[in-house]
């Protein structure tokens, strides 16, 4: 077993032994958690350049990651299911998502059980890094990771970063976002390019390179390497630069997915004298990965990575959160993991579960073909919001591209459309301007709150695990039924709501050439030579601009407003024609329906009015509860979760219409 040994270094009741429900208290432990892979052991061959890292006497390949976990103070009471949060970008997730809670990274010292959803249920959650350029910014889970080694010296190479501006700066470090840099070999523009563009289906230009410059940067002393990119006149609002410079050191980012598969694997099955804080407590692994780390979890599959190096498989079900049809550079050579743009990514196909051909490439191949050789393919639900729709890759992992039709469905898995949100929860009131990252929408932010699934997609894939009940079908839009259409066919209608700004052109991603030996995790070819789009699809609109497939809360199927998942930026981030967050993000917006007929013919409103639908708030609130029932009995929703929704939806309601 690879994990060497578990360090305990914190160990206190959570929340001074707050009582959950039947389950009772909880312990918090944290730690730090050593491994030693085998770059030999075939359960390895997918870590890009494993073999170039360091070994220890024994041949082994050592790396560390930062550890904690909640358990049931008494296990009996607890579901012996283990819940893997794959935080993203180090931080935890699984209990801001499932508890209801804004942040959740300093579990030692701050209340946040939230709503104690995950404690009541009796899941042991465990957090342990697996991303190599995680900053050590106290409460962050990160991996220490070796670096690739030729001959002992650093590897140097060809590195691209994409930048974009939301507010007035100059300098961008060479990172993605707030991460650990891959310095530079040369200072200035030496054997670099830099080139910007605004859309990224459109033109991109190279810029002069007297209006720009690689740095090295004063903080108390001079970088020893230059580490950032400085623009003299600073960088235009909204528009996508791209920079492509030679880089010194690459680390073996790819031992994140043995970090995540191994500590699985040593909470199953690690002893007590091994030092498994839960030995003999778990017999299912469940892990969660949301936005960057649900991509992560669709590469870990693709990789083979599920089968430990005693022969076990580590996780028995995945839940790959609104991670579309998109992987990223998590075991690339000078892979960024933070990295979120399927327009510079490079792998993408294939995005179904089953073997499909690719008619532009004659590729034929599917996500999960090695865990299918390997017998460890765990289940797997692929859960998105409408943005990744938007964004263009969603829809392509249930979409056969010889058709375009509906692509067959592995056993083990479904795909559930969440209708009419965006990338992360909404909550109504709208939103005008994200506190996140101060970006402001055309239009007011999605409103659509869709925990009540994500709750109901957890609870049943540990059933489905333990025994065999099946979760509940899948639902996304579908060839077979015409609710699966072209997202460029959708923008003409939208165009004649007052008020709605739609953008020249739709999202598609492309395929892209980034050289020969792009799989064996090295990109050769910078920037990738653009090749053919791929359609992009989306679910169809019914007469309140909602959309009909999917999974449809009551906002949604019994609405007072139009939610979407695409927004475009507000003129004062700069590019008003670029949907918001191509690079994370991802928005939509909620706007009301017209509340009467009146109304809706002064404004030119092609939308039906709310007095049309419902003739009284009495009827609204039967219609809300017979769709809320009907999603219970389906297994989509929760009861605990009825009454919440429900009383969010007549506050919808009486906002919109008075009560």
């Amino acid at each position: 077993m690879s994990v060497a040994r578990l360090e305990i270094n914190h160990r206190a009741p959570f929340e001074f032994g707050r009582s959950f429900g039947d389950v009772g208290s909880y312990t918090y432990l944290e730690g730090k958690a050593y491994f030693e892979v085998d770059p030999s052991h075939e359960a390895n061959n997918g870590i890009t350049d494993l073999a170039l890292a360091p070994v220890n006497s024994g041949g082994k390949v050592e790396f560390s990651a930062d550890f904690s976990m909640l358990k049931p103070t008494d296990p009996k009471a607890g579901r012996r299911t283990m819940l893997l949060d794959v935080v993203n970008r180090g931080n935890r997730t699984v209990v801001t998502r499932f508890n209801d809670v804004e942040r959740a990274n300093h579990l030692a010292t701050s209340f946040s059980s939230g709503n104690g959803f995950l404690m009541r249920e009796g899941y042991t959650v465990v957090f342990c890094g697996w991303q190599a350029d995680v900053p050590p910014i106290p409460g962050l889970i990160g991996l220490q990771a070796p670096s690739a080694l030729e001959s002992g010296e650093p590897l140097v190479g060809r590195v691209l970063n994409q930048y974009q501006a939301n507010e007035d700066r100059n300098i961008f470090p060479l990172a993605d976002r707030y991460h650990l840099v891959n310095p530079s070999v040369y200072e200035n523009t030496e054997n670099a390019k830099l080139l910007v563009g605004d859309h990224p289906n459109g033109a991109f230009e190279e810029v002069p390179s007297d209006k720009w410059s690689i740095i090295r940067v004063e903080d108390r002393e001079i970088e020893p390497d230059p580490a950032h990119l400085y623009m003299k006149d600073g960088f235009e609002l909204g528009r996508i630069y791209q920079l492509v410079y030679t880089a010194r050191g690459s680390r073996v980012v790819g031992l994140g997915f043995a970090a995540m598969r191994d500590i699985s694997s040593f909470m199953k099955y690690g002893t007590a004298s091994e030092g498994n804080p839960s030995a003999g407590e778990l017999d299912v692994a469940i892990s969660y990965g949301v936005s960057q780390t649900g991509r992560f979890l669709r590469q870990y599959l693709h990789t083979g990575m599920n089968t430990d190096e005693n022969g076990n498989m580590a996780m028995d079900g995945v839940i790959a959160h609104v991670g579309g049809g998109m992987r990223g550079e998590f075991n690339l050579r000078f892979g960024q993991p933070s990295k979120d743009v399927c327009f510079i990514m490079p792998e993408l196909f294939p995005f179904t579960d089953l073997p499909q051909r690719d008619p532009e490439t004659g590729k034929h191949e599917g996500l999960l073909d090695l865990p299918e050789r390997q017998e460890s393919v765990p289940k797997i639900m692929f859960t998105n919001s409408s943005a990744e729709y938007w964004r263009g890759d969603a829809g392509l992992i249930h979409t056969d591209l010889e058709g375009p039709k509906d692509a067959p469905e592995h056993p083990n898995v479904r795909r559930y459309h969440f209708a009419g949100t965006q990338h992360g929860h909404g909550t109504y009131p709208p939103v005008v301007k994200r506190e996140s990252d101060l970006i402001k929408g055309h239009l007011p932010f999605n409103a659509v709150d869709y925990s009540p699934i994500l709750k109901a997609c957890l609870n049943n894939i540990d059933e489905w695990i333990k025994t065999g009940e099946a979760p509940p079908e899948s639902r996304h839009p579908r060839h077979s039924d015409g609710t699966a259409v072209e997202s460029h066919t959708l923008l003409g209608r939208f165009d004649n709501v007052p008020g709605v700004r739609v953008p020249d052109k739709a999202l598609n991603p492309m395929r892209l050439d980034y050289g020969n030996e792009q799989h064996l995790g090295r990109t050769i070819k910078l920037p990738a030579e653009r090749m053919a789009q791929y359609p992009a699809f989306v679910s169809d609109v019914d007469e309140t601009f909602n959309e009909v497939a999917g999974v449809r809360l009551p906002d949604v199927a019994v609405p007072v407003t139009t939610n979407t998942g695409w927004n475009p930026r507000d003129a004062s981030v700069g590019n008003e024609e670029l949907l918001i967050g191509i690079t994370g993000g991802l928005a939509g917006w909620t706007i009301p329906l017209p509340t009467t007929k009146e109304q809706g013919d002064i404004s030119g409103d092609p939308r039906p009015s709310i007095e049309k639908l419902y003739e009284s708030r009495d009827e609204y609130i039967s219609k809300v509860r017979d769709l809320v029932s009907e999603l219970v009995s389906e297994r989509y929703i929760l009861e605990e979760d009825v009454q919440e929704i429900i009383e969010k939806a007549i506050f919808r309601y009486d906002d919109i219409v008075g009560s």
